[in-house]
């Protein structure tokens, strides 16, 4: 049930808040309610909501047995059942397995993977906070989400759910590089996701895209440095809601990955064996940490490292160790945390303290599909067991590890004498800070029917719409012989249309007359999506990402489609920018060429039509060729050979 109690300010008394509750008594105290969180029929400090929040951090923490503290110390993943339910991929939580991680390893932290309508899924994020408040001190849970609302979707770094608008891919807010736009669209993403119950964003990514072949560039702000500044500050203003630090209506914040994983050597990526390193040979390892000073500055709650091994890399006269950066003392406790004094919490990135098998190492044999259980990216400490990656990791600097509801192993730790019960508490204390300043302990529940009034609702989703429009890149737009005009816009009043990977009803709500045959058409719309070839379907992150091949051929059947299709009629072909795509070979065949960065089929028509007007500009250079690409250097921006179409290229009309 939720208590909705009138407000006092009279003669500044206390402002009495909404306090939501299932279990919990309730107390009444100088005229004002509480919640009787532990159940003792007293008012305890932690549970006076008129405190600062650090004092009633200081009184749990003291109250909290060795047990409890280090359940704060894991982030777990919400279970479901099905095939990926060890990643929480399915239609509901198991809250029977969410009980037993909850009430026996003491975890208040999740990842929640599911997916569903905006009222199912509040529902479902209530249930979880019911069995918390059940619990001994009755700890609100911290859900948090990879980002929902691109559509791009890889497991293990995005999610697609149509329960939240749709607004282009991070490198599209770069290519707009408009402040005031990322930061309105980190205020809707901290609206729709408090709305359903979600509290903490694994995102911004503020990783400098500046390998041409790394498949995590789509989630990035591109390759320019004072660029990606300037958007994750926007976006953590957004989403925490002003730039002060934490408060009631904030969305925490997870910056990452803490530094340098957008140098990733040869283009592959930390999540795999293969891709464990990256490449600082050009000595640019600096510029790759102005992004992050663009958090600081918006007091960012939460940073997560990066899983990469940086090789090449100097701090202070001395080379870094190479191993992870979740374990690298000189890169969270020297430099994160002294020289740019940073205060809030370090999370793990997933699954860094896992063994990493045969499998994970080399693959599954042929025929023999890679599954969740070879998961595991202990990057240069393999050879350490389990519990000396968990005491490695928290000694390096960080306050929780992500993936994992083992908090067992951190109080065996701390038995043996490799963690100090004091670096559990501070760590333990600077989580349930995050928990008070949000309001948690207040307000843990949300209003499930109004989740649906407010995620994915109309306004959101045009906003969303017509910046998938404005990002789009217009990189080739020549003049017809007929007419002696560029071809975009098009009127779309009585233009005969030939479709390729677009609707042919969005077509025709434009107003497009859609044929079947090129060659009665007044022009043709390709959609290709962009062209990738996975070297490594034997590895599980592998078989899922968008890697290798830059450059379309001739088996892309989009690609088939235009070298067919542009010689008989004015043709505009369109693709995804995921990464900097080689499109050497693409640009003689076509009139119109457009380079987006997530978007529907109405605003791209929308576009084509002249309603919007594409402002883009190239968040990185297109490459000329692979060879180009396989000359530059991973940490360097802007350094391709004769790059096809430089960095900040784009035209308008």
């Amino acid at each position: 049930m939720f208590l909705v109690c009138s407000t006092a300010a009279i003669g500044g008394a206390p402002k009495q808040p909404i306090l939501g509750h299932r279990s919990a008594p309730l107390l009444t105290v100088d005229g004002l309610t509480f919640k009787d969180l532990d159940r003792n029929g007293k008012l305890d400090p932690y549970e006076d909501w008129r405190l600062p929040a650090d004092v009633r951090v200081a009184d749990l923490v003291q109250r909290m047995n060795l047990e409890e503290l280090a359940g704060l110390m894991v982030h777990g993943t919400l279970p479901s059942s099905g095939p990926l339910a060890p990643l929480g991929v399915g239609k509901e939580y198991d809250l029977v397995k969410v009980r037993e991680f909850i009430e026996e390893n003491h975890i208040n932290a999740f990842i929640t993977r599911l997916n569903g309508s905006a009222e199912f899924f509040a529902k479902q994020n209530n249930e979880v906070q019911a069995i918390a408040e059940s619990s001994r001190w009755g700890i609100p849970v911290t859900i948090s989400s990879d980002p929902r609302h691109h559509f791009e979707q890889v497991l293990g770094a995005t999610m697609q759910d149509r329960a939240f608008s749709m607004w282009p891919e991070p490198l599209g807010f770069a290519a707009l590089n408009d402040a005031e736009l990322i930061r309105r669209f980190g205020d809707v993403v901290r609206q729709e996701y408090e709305a359903v119950g979600i509290r903490e964003s694994l995102a911004p990514q503020a990783d400098l895209a500046t390998e041409p072949r790394w498949a995590r560039a789509n989630g990035t702000f591109g390759e320019d440095a004072d660029i990606a500044k300037r958007m994750v500050e926007g976006y953590v203003a957004g989403i925490q809601n002003g730039t002060d630090g934490l408060n009631t209506g904030s969305v925490v914040a997870v910056v990452k990955h803490w530094a340098g994983y957008g140098a990733a050597k040869g283009g592959w990526d930390g999540h795999n064996y293969y891709g464990r390193y990256a490449d600082f040979s050009g000595h640019n390892f600096p510029q790759h940490l102005i992004p992050f000073t663009g958090a600081f500055a918006a007091h960012a709650g939460s940073v997560m490292p990066t899983y990469s091994v940086l090789q090449g890399v100097v701090i202070d006269g001395k080379p870094l160790e190479q191993v992870g950066a979740g374990f690298n003392h000189q890169l969270l406790s020297e430099l994160l945390r002294a020289q740019y004094g940073f205060r809030g919490v370090i999370v793990s990135d997933w699954a860094i303290t896992n063994d990493c098998s045969e499998a994970c190492r080399n693959g599954t044999a042929a025929g023999i599909k890679p599954t969740p259980q070879d998961i595991g990216m202990p990057w240069g400490v393999e050879e350490l067991t389990k519990a000396q990656r968990f005491a490695k990791a928290i000694n390096a600097g960080v306050d929780q590890i992500g993936g994992t509801e083992q908090s067992n192993v951190v109080v065996e730790e701390v038995h043996n004498g490799s963690i100090s019960e004091a670096r559990v508490r501070e760590a333990a204390g600077r989580i349930l800070l995050q928990k008070f300043e949000v309001g948690l302990f207040e307000q843990p529940y949300v209003n499930e029917t109004k989740a649906a009034e407010v995620a994915g609702n109309k306004d959101f989703v045009g906003e969303g719409q017509t910046a998938q429009a404005r990002a789009v890149v217009l990189l080739e737009n020549n003049r017809l012989a007929s007419t002696g005009q560029p071809l975009l816009p098009v009127a779309a009043k009585n233009k005969k249309i030939y479709l390729y990977g677009i609707s042919a009803k969005a077509a025709e709500a434009a107003g497009f007359i859609v044929v079947a045959d090129p060659t009665q058409a007044d022009l043709a719309i390709i959609r290709a999506p962009a062209p990738y070839e996975s070297e490594h379907s034997n590895f599980f992150f592998g078989s899922r990402q968008h890697e290798g091949r830059l450059a379309f051929t001739e088996k892309d059947a989009a690609y088939a489609e235009l070298l067919r299709v542009s010689p008989m009629v004015p043709t505009v072909f369109v693709t995804t920018l995921e990464r900097p795509l080689i499109l050497t070979n693409v640009r003689p065949h076509v009139t119109a060429l457009l380079g987006d960065f997530g978007i529907s089929d109405e605003p791209l028509l929308t576009l084509i039509t002249g309603k919007v007007s594409p402002s883009g500009r190239l968040p990185f250079e297109l490459p000329s060729s692979v060879e180009a690409v396989k000359q530059q250097k991973s940490d360097l921006p802007h350094d391709s050979q004769s790059p096809l179409f430089p960095f900040g290229f784009g035209l308008h009309y």
